[in-house]
């Protein structure tokens, strides 16, 4: 590399911004720095976690195919790690984020994250997945923006904003980390933020958006909170939704929608009522006690604050999942499309295998412990890909711990274990998500897109595909579950790699509902998954291992 191409580097790296790589798409470079801050969105100072002094952390605004290269610096004092909530890392879960396939970044130290948005589109975000970290900040937007040589089924908006939603705790990360260690529930939130704040109403908040009169403007609403399914609107205006989780979807209308934890949607909004403020309203979903969170909209020459009188909220699961089953793929738009050999056609696939997982709660020892399928995980201090790759699996977890058809006494006994489920590459499977408990569940699926073909009441059987949608489902990458209900979704696991799968709620997932999916690259083949790259840091019994035989071709 030539002197001059490296001072651009050195430039692009300490400054953030965008560089062309001769022969490679775009890069975009990062520097993050993360401290602890006093923070007190709910009027209530606590610690929080922040990026380069923001909360929330700043936005990623990025294009098809971008090469992303975000260099953390950790100035907390303990370790971290950021995960990319729908980044589906192509053949690449060396940079996914989790504890089952990298080391996190001790304190005082930094890491860079390397990876590409290969084949998306859309809406997602980021957050620190180590600890309870989230409950502190450090989350933020992911956008991918479409090349300009994809046309896109809408006119481009006058602006696009990205909007995080989520409820909030005013006991600090480290609080409700240690409150879950003793085997309590976090409990009921103190709250809800629209992009960290919310507004008193009272004729002094600041507008989070404006708009002017006429135009339109997209806005990308994602849920990052803690524990609650939350309903969004927007005063007086309704909304034209236009891509879920990366996929265009049939532009129907909306006065409310309902997003669900994990969850991302693009919507287009007009500016054609009186010019003054108006509130987004974020309310928490099926709850005794209803949370609501507002942020305000501005017309740019408006007379007058934004009226008291505010949306009416939803009522019940019926309406829920009435609006769910009115979400479809739109088939005619052009995008980036993942999982290219199963976008148009799932349906027609046969089925190689049916995973059936049943999530339950109880206490083991005295304390809370979630699971699935009978097994609560526990992260191992020797990442699970690192092992399979250095051939020292055996020593650090077992494959195939729970069975693909769950016995009934799993709800009843819970073992603590890494949960690893051994999956044969480019299968075509079926998992179906029963939920037995009184509260909504979200799942999340990392290194993939999906199909849910399915959202009911009851319990599943194999009679209930009949009522499959095997014509435009919507690829994604989460699917919730309503209180005694079930979830069905396809998808071809393509890509290999070890994949994690959650429980889209922070408290549950770190005690335990989460398991990994090995995809294994049998034929270590750089044509299925990159190598690790001889600079990472090995953590656990690798640390000092010999690399091994690089793949071939």
């Amino acid at each position: 590399m030539g002197s001059m191409t490296m001072k651009l580097l050195l430039l692009c790296l300490s400054i953030g911004v965008i560089s062309v790589v001769h022969g490679e798409d775009p890069y975009l470079f990062f520097t993050w720095n993360v401290t602890y801050g006093t923070i007190s969105p709910l009027g209530v100072p606590q610690q929080g976690i922040l990026i380069n002094g923001e909360f929330p952390g700043p936005n990623i605004n990025s294009t098809t195919n971008n090469n992303i290269v975000i260099n953390v610096f950790n100035n907390l004092d303990e370790p971290l790690m950021f995960t990319w909530n729908g980044i589906q890392q192509k053949k690449n879960s060396w940079q996914d984020g989790t504890p089952g396939t990298m080391c996190p970044i001790p304190p005082g130290q930094n890491y860079t994250y390397h990876f590409q948005v290969k084949d998306q589109i859309g809406s997602y975000f980021y957050y620190p997945i180590t600890a309870m970290h989230r409950a502190g900040g450090a989350f933020g937007g992911l956008r991918i923006n479409s090349r300009l040589l994809i046309p896109v089924p809408y006119a481009d908006p006058e602006d696009d904003y990205t909007v995080l939603i989520g409820d909030w705790y005013t006991k600090s990360h480290s609080s409700l980390r240690k409150q879950l260690d003793m085997g309590r529930s976090m409990g009921r939130p103190d709250g809800v933020l629209i992009n960290g704040k919310n507004a008193k109403g009272d004729g002094t908040d600041e507008p989070l958006f404006n708009m002017t009169p006429g135009k339109t403007y997209k806005f990308r609403v994602c849920n990052v909170g803690l524990k609650n399914s939350l309903n969004f609107r927007i005063q007086g205006h309704t909304m034209k939704l236009v891509e879920m989780e990366g996929s265009h979807v049939v532009q129907n209308i909306y006065e409310s929608l309902d997003v669900h934890l994990g969850q991302c949607f693009s919507a287009l909004v007009t500016a054609d009522k009186e010019p003054m403020d108006y509130y987004m309203v974020a309310d928490t979903r099926f709850t005794k006690t209803m949370l609501t969170g507002l942020g305000i909209i501005r017309y740019t020459n408006g007379k007058g604050p934004a009226s008291p009188e505010l949306p009416s909220p939803p009522v019940g699961l019926a309406w829920s999942l009435n609006q769910a089953r009115s979400f479809r793929w739109n088939l005619t738009a052009s995008a980036a499309r993942p999982n290219p050999q199963g976008s148009y056609h799932y349906g027609a696939i046969n089925i190689t295998r049916t995973i059936k997982l049943v999530n339950s709660a109880r206490k083991v020892d005295g304390k809370l412990r979630y699971a699935i399928n009978g097994v609560s995980h526990i992260d191992t201090e020797t990442p699970l890909k690192y092992a399979q790759y250095f051939g020292v699996a055996d020593k650090v977890f077992k494959y195939d711990i729970i069975k693909d058809e769950p016995s009934a006494e799993a709800e009843d006994k819970i073992t603590l274990a890494p949960n690893v489920v051994n999956q044969t590459y480019r299968d075509f499977v079926e998992i179906i998500f029963e939920n037995h408990e009184k509260s909504i569940q979200s799942w999340h699926l990392d290194g993939f897109a999906f199909f849910p073909t399915a959202i009911e009441f009851g319990r599943w059987a194999p009679e209930k595909r009949r009522n499959y949608n095997l014509l435009d489902a919507i690829s994604r990458h989460t699917v919730h579950v309503y209180p005694g209900s079930w979830a069905a979704i396809m998808l071809t696991f393509d890509n290999a790699g070890m994949w994690n799968l959650r429980s889209a709620q922070p408290e549950r997932a770190y005690l335990g509902q989460q398991l990994y999916l090995s995809v294994e690259n049998v034929a270590r083949s750089l044509r299925d998954e990159y190598m690790l790259l001889d600079q990472t840091p090995l953590c656990g019994i690798v640390k000092g291992l010999p690399q091994p035989p690089p793949y071939g071709p």
